[in-house]
């Protein structure tokens, strides 16, 4: 069980390989059909040829499309996939000799399956596949790159370092996009700035080269994302900037890119609280700078009103409330999913919450003004220091490259975005 796309079908078929054995493979969904009886007489099929063909492996892909569980159905009969279910369980259960043959399941729904297939002498063992970490990233890399003509320069490890929460086949796209675009290009080889475009492309989305901004528009955008970048650089514990753009991609008119040092299992209270920050620092921007707001910081208000609400209801952060945690998720027995959050606190502690949460949300916005008067910007450097460098070059990677503010005897401290 883990993510989609984290190897659970392919690890099922590496241990097929590695025994030498034959090897079944079905999806769940291939049980069950329009007419009646049909999935369960595919089940005793499937365990028949297993018995023929012993010793070999049995695996079902996506299992939670026939193991859901049974009572979910919204009409509350004994419908067809229960009973392909019931036939599953018992073929699993022992009744007939499966001696020699290996029954191996893929889901990554494990919370909808039913406890009757989680017990022991069925599926008691259970594999969690989960993402992969830093070194993980690296390696699946390699294989990737393997078939594919690499620039001497390029760091791998580098490139994962960039990519934390990507799946096996989220790497894998990248490496395709990285390669296409380096084809398009008329290269001989993949460089770094075709991974970075190929990421670029798929944490944020296809370039959109048909929109038209007005010079007011990116100038906005501009001191918007420098806000993002001066907040990252300033506060102590934030993960160094990567990237800031403001090439417009998906839905998006420009992003600032961190790019942290590590994979972060654990996040402190003080860490949450300068991500706030961060997220507000473009809004400040705005307000220091052009003396109006605009919609451009919605999604960075709405990440970090979500954030704050996590702090007081999910993490216990709160000072005035204490650790507890509050509106625990319902979940739907007919739907096989959580559709709602079940209120279990008076109104009184309501509004404590949404005062707690208000209090988190608004405080950094001040300790985001301070910062980035702290730094000083953009006065007294007219008219443009940063922004004028992201409104020119629609683009500044890496931390190797200083503003340009600093060889214009701006007193404002030198910003490496």
């Amino acid at each position: 069980m883990g993510p989609p796309g984290t190897g659970k079908t392919l690890l099922a078929k590496a241990i097929a390989g590695e025994a030498g054995v034959p090897f079944f493979s079905i999806s769940g969904s291939d049980f069950v059909e329009m007419f009646v009886g049909v999935g369960a007489s595919r089940v005793r099929d499937l365990f028949e040829q297993g018995k023929k063909h012993a010793p070999c492996i049995i695996f079902i892909d996506e299992i939670d499309a026939v193991g859901r569980l049974r009572g979910a159905g919204l009409g509350g009969g004994h419908d067809e996939r229960e009973q392909t279910l019931n036939q599953l369980l018992v073929e699993m259960d022992g009744f007939d000799t499966t001696e020699g043959v290996i029954l191996i399941a893929a889901t990554s729904r494990p919370d909808v399956l039913d406890p009757a297939l989680l017990r022991p002498g069925r599926f008691d063992r259970q594999i969690v596949v989960n993402r992969p970490d830093l070194r993980g990233r690296a390696e699946i890399l390699k294989v990737h790159t393997k078939k594919v003509p690499v620039a001497g320069d390029v760091e791998l490890e580098k490139i994962a370092r960039g990519t934390p929460g990507f799946s096996g086949a989220d790497l894998e796209n990248l490496v395709n996009e990285a390669a296409l675009w380096a084809a398009r290009q008329n290269k001989k080889v993949v460089e770094v700035v075709d991974f970075e475009t190929a990421k670029d492309k798929v944490l944020m989305g296809a370039e959109r080269k048909s929109l038209i901004l007005s010079d007011e528009e990116k100038r906005t955008t501009a001191y918007h994302e420098a806000g993002h970048a001066l907040m990252a650089k300033l506060l102590p514990g934030a993960d160094p900037v990567h990237k800031v753009t403001i090439i417009p991609r998906g839905r998006a008119l420009g992003m600032t890119m961190q790019l942290p040092t590590d994979d972060r299992h654990n996040y402190s209270k003080e860490f949450l609280y300068n991500t706030l920050a961060i997220l507000l620092g473009g809004r400040v921007a705005e307000e220091l700078v052009l003396h109006h707001i605009t919609t451009g910081a919605g999604n960075d208000i709405e990440r970090a009103t979500d954030l704050a609400r996590k702090m007081v209801c999910e993490w216990g952060m709160s000072e005035r409330l204490g650790p507890l945690t509050f509106g625990k998720k319902d979940e739907e027995i007919f739907l096989g999913r959580e559709i709602a959050t079940r209120r279990d606190f008076s109104e009184q502690v309501a509004i404590e919450i949404d005062h707690e949460v208000r209090r988190r949300r608004c405080s950094t916005h001040p300790k985001s003004t301070r910062s980035s008067s702290k730094g000083r910007f953009p006065k007294p450097c007219p008219p443009d220091h940063v922004p004028s460098d992201v409104a020119s070059q629609r683009l500044i990677p890496g931390l190797a490259r200083a503003s340009r503010s600093s060889r214009r005897g701006c007193s404002v401290r030198p910003l490496r975005v």
